[in-house]
């Protein structure tokens, strides 16, 4: 499945792994289609490392009445783009995402990975703090 994210910037379309993050796709899929990511801020932006979004009060701080397990397996992440679920620990996500600009080692098995930018990478590199998701819309 993939997820074209539409922000003020650009699309950003994310290829999802369901078999290495079941519980994080299910979740990240609900949330795109009960359009909660619907004028959701990038409040976090690290240049050469991550652009983050999906906290309900805009701020970093804001979390769902639910958590999520994570799941960390094998997979690293090597390259720009992975799409991981942030967290304040292990079993503690829930809405909040981001995507990495580079390599990021120091993540590998501390955050789930659950998919991949196919398409949009020049979006995720162009996105400030500010701006905003316009949709999330499940394409496949």
């Amino acid at each position: 499945a993939t997820v074209v994210v539409k922000t003020t910037q650009g699309n950003i379309t994310i290829l999802l792994y369901p078999k290495n993050a079941p519980a994080s796709v299910s979740n990240f899929l609900d949330l795109c289609i009960s359009d909660f990511y619907d004028d959701k801020i990038f409040h976090r932006v690290v240049p050469n490392f991550v652009i983050q979004t999906g906290c309900p009060r805009g701020d970093g701080y804001g979390g769902m009445d639910y958590t999520i397990p994570s799941e960390v397996d094998d997979m690293k992440y090597d390259d720009e783009g992975y799409v991981g679920m942030a967290s304040a620990g292990l079993h503690t996500e829930g809405s909040q995402f981001f995507i990495t600009h580079s390599p990021t080692p120091h993540l590998d098995g501390r955050y789930t990975i659950f998919g991949k930018v196919i398409t949009g990478m020049d979006v995720v590199h162009k996105i400030e703090v500010g701006d905003k998701i316009i949709d999330a819309i499940l394409t496949k």
